[in-house]
């Protein structure tokens, strides 16, 4: 039933013409958890449950981002989120059986501040972005990202410092 909320809401939201902004900032405010002032996300956009989803101020979330929320994603302000970006909270047992079994877990993403996230990166369960961070383009995150850091690559590793 949640899930098939969000699948309602994300049709109309993907489906609207773009001069229907006040139609658009409605529909995000009635999907996600929160939503700051003048944040912004681009169509296609598409989620699990939506309510788990807090994004801050001023936030600009580029086309075809996929956010599986089925533990909370929690991000600050001034994000700039590149194309075709994945945040998963969701995982997956390693082995088989319990896989068949259909257990599932699920880990909260949080992301600071003043972060950008370059196209097409995944972010993967549990991870925390620290303020100001940058992820290059196709990174894959798979650990913490201290504040100020640039990371990049699969899996992504710390490239340097920001002053």
């Amino acid at each position: 039933m949640e899930r098939r909320r969000a699948q309602i809401l994300l049709a109309d939201y993907n489906s609207l013409q773009p001069d229907y902004e006040g139609r658009a900032s409605g529909l995000l405010r009635e999907l996600l958890g929160a939503t700051g002032d003048s944040t912004v996300i681009q169509p296609r956009f598409a989620c699990d449950y939506g309510y788990n989803i807090r994004i801050g101020a001023r936030g600009f979330v580029n086309y075809n981002c996929v956010f599986l929320d089925c533990a909370p994603i929690v991000i600050g302000d001034h994000l700039q989120m590149g194309p075709a970006v994945q945040l998963y909270t969701a995982s997956h047992p390693i082995d088989p059986d319990e896989r068949r079994s259909g257990l599932e877990a699920a880990q909260p993403i949080r992301i600071g501040n003043d972060v950008w996230i370059g196209g097409g990166s995944i972010v993967l369960p549990g991870v925390s972005i620290g303020d100001g961070a940058v992820i290059g383009a196709g990174s894959v995150v798979t650990r913490d990202v201290a504040p100020r850091c640039i990371v990049a690559g699969n899996p992504a590793r710390v490239r340097r410092a920001l002053a």
